[in-house]
């Protein structure tokens, strides 16, 4: 295993009067630690491995959970466009990109596009939360003309990890036999 392959599992604790923004953000950040150390450390063969009767693999939550925390970055917090590797996909045609070329991506290719998009997303919540807060609306326009606020968007987020990470727990315990809830500190 190379220090490519490791992935920060700390989980720091909010203050014992934290705001509602601290406490989300909290929660974002022990869902992203959970995640990480579930899908953290492995080679190639325990990170593309598939676990029938889903064609899932480690690998390919992390490209799909990096994708989903970019697109909801973009849409709803910046307003930019996704860049690469993302803007190079054409999801009409393939909408399971992400899943599928994980299989063609090393875990150290895998990690660092995890831990490049964690990165992205942290300093735009930092930003977001700094010009106006959970109350302000998001950037993302529905059809009907409504733009959920920041609140939503952030809770959104959190659930994404949260499902996903129930699949990387059973994945992983499959793979090498790692249980547990947190992250050892």
């Amino acid at each position: 295993m190379t220090e490519d392959n490791v992935v920060d599992t700390t989980i720091h604790e909010p203050s014992m009067t934290a705001d509602e923004a601290e406490m989300l953000m909290f929660a974002l950040e022990r869902a992203r630690a959970q995640f990480a150390w579930k899908c953290g450390g492995l080679d190639a063969a325990g990170i593309s491995r598939p676990h029938p009767p889903s064609a899932m693999t480690l690998g390919g939550l992390l490209k799909h959970v990096a994708l989903c925390e970019d697109r909801a970055v973009a849409a709803h917090l910046t307003g930019e466009s996704v860049g690469p590797p993302w803007n190079q996909a054409d999801f009409e045609v393939d909408p399971d990109w992400e899943w599928r070329t994980a299989a063609d991506d090393s875990p150290e290719e895998l990690y660092a596009l995890w831990r490049s998009t964690v990165e992205r997303s942290r300093a735009a919540w930092a930003q977001a939360l700094a010009d106006g807060g959970l109350d302000q609306p998001s950037k993302f326009t529905t059809l009907s003309g409504e733009s959920p606020n920041l609140r939503r968007v952030l809770v959104d987020q959190i659930e994404h990890y949260i499902r996903h990470t129930g699949h990387a727990d059973l994945f992983r315990e499959a793979v090498d036999g790692l249980v547990g809830e947190d992250p050892p500190q």
